[in-house]
């Protein structure tokens, strides 16, 4: 299916690992021009040389922009350095894990600074320049812990469900102005930060660092979702063959979020 996007211009924040730079390679797969983001120009760099075969930089339709989006002066100036893109992916963002009472209110602000703040911040002036123009559209990568409330991860349930919220509420009305607003939220995903979670665990707990698949076992077919599965998700979703779905979240979970088992 050709999803019409070559040559489209695309912003991705929070680009350098994990679900944002599968994404920022999904899209340069199209033939778009994507502008990956994140705070490192040095991990940019190296996830640039990744998506395009080991040339990195600037090179081809790959820009890179060190930001950090946790800083509301960050985003003036992002749409000053890569101009007003077609697509933007709200994607930056990692809350801790813990309870009401480990997640002090420090720790809380500084998470939301940039997954929930960060989010609302871009798409605010974003979406203005896109509605002036008249078309564009914002995805916002949020999280299934906005569904499946977890008091272990209070603060990343209470900001995913947030950002969902947020999501439906521009986007409920800004199809009026050519501009589409919507969330993809993913389950767990096999990421290198999971990964590397699993195998903590499973060599503190089992002395074998290679049976962290095991932990995985209670979710839908044993398995966490890969990046590209949800980094084709975003791409479909940002492209005009989804040119009526706006103002809602897309699940991607394997059904996980519909089964009353445990993660672990």
């Amino acid at each position: 299916m050709d999803l019409g996007l070559s040559g489209k211009s695309v912003v991705v924040t929070g680009a350098s690992a994990g679900i944002g730079k599968g994404v920022a390679a999904a899209f340069h797969g199209e033939g778009c021009d994507v502008h990956m983001v994140s705070r490192s120009m040095d991990n940019l760099e190296a996830a640039a040389a990744d998506i395009s075969g080991g040339g990195g930089g600037d090179r081809g339709r790959l820009h890179l922009h060190a930001f950090d989006m946790s800083d509301s002066a960050s985003v003036p100036k992002l749409l000053d350095a890569a101009g007003l893109p077609d697509i933007l992916v709200n994607n930056a963002g990692a809350i801790p894990g813990g309870d009401l009472q480990a997640i002090t209110e420090d720790r809380w602000r500084e998470a939301w600074e940039l997954k929930v703040f960060g989010y609302i911040n871009m798409t605010r002036a974003f979406l203005a320049a896109m509605t002036a123009r008249g078309h564009g559209v914002v995805v916002n990568v949020t999280g299934l812990a906005a569904d499946r409330t977890d008091a272990g991860y209070v603060a990343g349930t209470t900001g995913n469900a947030a950002l969902n919220a947020f999501t439906r509420a521009v986007g409920g009305r800004s199809l009026n102005d050519g501009v589409r607003v919507l969330s993809v939220s993913p389950g767990p995903v096999e990421t290198e930060r999971l990964v590397n979670l699993m195998k903590s665990r499973a060599e503190a707990e089992q002395g074998d660092a290679g049976r962290w698949r095991d932990y995985l076992a209670n979710l839908p077919a044993a398995r966490a979702a890969s990046v590209r599965e949800i980094a084709d998700v975003v791409v479909f979703m940002a492209s005009d063959r989804a040119s009526y779905v706006n103002g809602t979240v897309i699940t991607v979970d394997g059904g996980h979020g519909s089964n009353l088992s445990s993660f672990t």
